[in-house]
């Protein structure tokens, strides 16, 4: 059983959020800390001019609603949003709360990523905790 869990959430249309949730709910111990986290990747300058002025400050706020409710069917949950890169910001973020499971989703890959999704593959390779993988 783990005490301090980490859920990486993606709002992509193959995301399988409630089976990660629901495999942190039952590897948790009673008083287990679950946190959802979801990173927003930086938009590259050349496509931000395409954009709504507010676009990052509202797709944001949408997250953190998001994020807030999930977190709410959860015993000592909390939904986080942070910015930079999937996979290293995921393994920042597990190593400075300590974490000692990450339950992630990974993807259909294709070749390039041969076994597992780009970020889930980089989460399995070197996070300093155990890692939970959903297929």
């Amino acid at each position: 059983m783990y005490s301090n869990i980490l859920v990486p959430i993606s709002f992509d249309s193959d995301t399988k959020t409630e089976r990660a949730i629901a495999i942190a709910r039952h590897l948790a111990k009673p008083e287990a800390r679950i946190t959802l986290l979801h990173v927003m990747e930086h938009v590259p300058g050349y496509a931000i001019t395409y954009l709504p002025a507010d676009y990052v400050t509202q797709s944001r706020a949408a997250v953190e609603a998001e994020l807030h409710q999930m977190a709410l069917t959860l015993p000592h949950g909390r939904g986080v949003v942070v910015e930079g890169h999937s996979g290293r910001t995921i393994l920042d973020y597990a190593a400075e709360q300590g974490s000692d499971l990450i339950v992630i989703a990974s993807h259909r890959p294709g070749m390039s990523d041969l076994l597992l999704g780009s970020t889930a593959s980089m989460v399995v390779r070197h996070a300093a905790c155990s890692v939970h993988v959903l297929r």
